[in-house]
């Protein structure tokens, strides 16, 4: 099925995804795409993202699929072991996690709370974990070991960044792909 027909959950980071990131980018395109709305994007609280996480895919009235950047990916990760009752999970037909940031490196926002000790538990739905080989928040290594617990393919693009606006990649047909291949 084509994205344009997809629920798509948009799930940014620390400090949301501005203009000319490819989830803002992708937002634009495809009417069916949807952003979640954290209360505080600059000083975020891992349970009340988890809660905001939850309560936007339980609202949805068809499965969804996730794309997530950064931030987004750990709140997924932690939503999904922690948070989730069975029937919302029951709704995630699979996630994009773009950009994993490690909670020990020393780049990651210390306005952010409660995303230590990362569930290193089997995601419930198919997912797909996307990795720089030079991003400053989150080394090739630590996005390996999470897509391996996660039980999620991992996809390297390459030197990137921190795969945002910075990055260059405009509308990132990759990654649209591989979100298409989940849905």
């Amino acid at each position: 099925m084509a994205l344009e027909q997809q629920g798509v959950i948009v799930l940014p980071g620390y400090m949301n995804s501005g203009e000319g990131h490819w989830q803002t980018r992708w937002e634009a395109r495809y009417p069916a795409f949807s952003r979640v709305s954290m209360r505080d994007w600059d000083h975020p609280v891992c349970t009340g993202w988890c809660d905001t996480l939850d309560a936007t895919i339980a609202a949805s009235d068809a499965p969804v699929l996730l794309a997530a950047h950064s931030l987004g990916c750990l709140t997924v990760a932690f939503w999904a072991a922690r948070h989730a009752s069975k029937d919302t999970l029951a709704k995630v037909k699979g996630a994009l996690l773009v950009a994993v940031p490690d909670p020990a490196g020393p780049e990651f926002p210390r306005d952010a709370q409660g995303f230590d000790a990362v569930p290193m538990e089997k995601l419930p739905f198919p997912s797909i974990v996307v990795a720089s080989t030079d991003d400053p928040y989150g080394g090739v290594p630590f996005s390996q070991a999470c897509a391996a617990a996660w039980g999620s393919r991992w996809e390297s693009i390459g030197p990137r960044g921190h795969i945002n606006a910075d990055s260059g990649l405009a509308d990132w047909d990759e990654g649209q792909g591989w979100l298409a291949s989940m849905a």
